[in-house]
């Protein structure tokens, strides 16, 4: 997957943050320890003080084999002593070690397996969460939670479909909390429909933002500013950008694309919304789709194809009510 030189560069630096935070937190917790337990000190220079001397022996040739066994095993024991020093005086045995957030490659951002150097998982992982932060920073993920989400704004009455609105409106309250709490990575899609103003957005951002704090990646779009900056990319001829941003949409752990439907639709648009669902369905990866639209006008918009697949994969939340958004005032 490919990614753009400014998602690289915030990448690296937050490894770099991380990886020198963890030797500075070790250096400050050493000279805290040392000042408890002066003998670890002592220890530490022995130590030091074995390896130059196995350094030696190796270059030096000759009976290197027996000085190097004894040097193993003098190490042994100061780890062994060091080891117990620490834990008697209520320590990890590892204190004087930097925690690195990624144990494996040592916030390094690579590894080394079958004597390759190769990119470790959680750089991936960190690239994907820049790349989301990226599309996400024009959205207003931090304006919506479950809790600020009021169901008295509902009528606990019937429609004239015969629904209760605050009812339903429950329903789907609790199936989208039970979403964000239980959420997989492999989680079904939802077709979220309903007039405007009836909690589409705010349920879709709450979703969001319980899954950001997990420390999954979530890429929340408009489907107009989306679909504008593909197709504005795409005619431009910048296929660098175009490709990271359908790269970021496909990969994330979530997508969200909120107001399918108001979009200006073109050949082009409606070939990408395809593209990008089709894709993140074969990977089995969910999306959240909000609309405006009934699956009458869905159909007349989008292919039927498209349609038949949203229907097929997404479990459907049909929002009902009254503008809700007047009463928030």
């Amino acid at each position: 997957m490919s990614y753009s030189d400014a998602v690289y560069s915030k990448a690296y630096s937050i490894l770099e943050s991380r990886r020198n935070r963890a030797v500075n937190d070790a250096e400050e917790r050493k000279l805290k320890i040392y000042a408890e337990i002066p003998r670890a000190e002592a220890i530490e220079r022995e130590l030091s003080s074995c390896s130059v001397k196995a350094a030696r022996a190796v270059f030096a040739g000759g009976n290197a084999k027996e000085l190097l066994k004894l040097l193993s095993e003098q190490c042994k024991g100061l780890r062994n002593e060091l080891e117990a020093l620490l834990l008697k005086a209520g320590y990890d045995k590892n204190a004087l070690e930097p925690k690195y957030t990624c144990p494996v490659c040592e916030d390094k951002g690579t590894v080394e397996l079958n004597n390759k150097t190769v990119t470790c998982n959680c750089f991936k992982e960190l690239l994907k969460e820049c790349a989301c932060a990226e599309v996400n920073s024009l959205s207003p993920l931090n304006l919506s939670t479950f809790e600020s989400f009021e169901l008295s704004y509902y009528p606990d009455e019937e429609n004239a479909e015969g629904v209760n609105a605050r009812r339903r409106m429950t329903q789907i309250f609790n199936y989208c909390k039970a979403y964000a709490m239980n959420f997989k990575t492999d989680n079904r899609s939802i077709l979220m429909r309903g007039a405007t103003g009836l909690g589409k957005t705010h349920l879709s951002l709450s979703i969001a933002n319980e899954l950001l704090g997990k420390g999954f990646s979530v890429a929340y779009v408009s489907a107009p500013d989306i679909l504008f900056q593909l197709e504005r990319a795409h005619f431009s001829y910048e296929y660098e950008k175009e490709q990271d941003l359908i790269s970021t949409l496909t990969e994330c752990d979530l997508l969200i694309i909120d107001d399918l439907g108001t979009e200006f639709a073109t050949n082009y648009t409606n070939s990408q919304i395809y593209n990008i669902f089709n894709n993140r369905i074969l990977r089995s990866k969910p999306v959240i789709i909000n609309t405006n639209l009934t699956m009458k006008e869905l159909e007349n918009a989008y292919t039927q194809r498209f349609v038949s697949r949203v229907m097929g994969t997404c479990d459907k939340l049909d929002f009902v009510g009254r503008d809700i958004r007047p009463r928030k005032v």
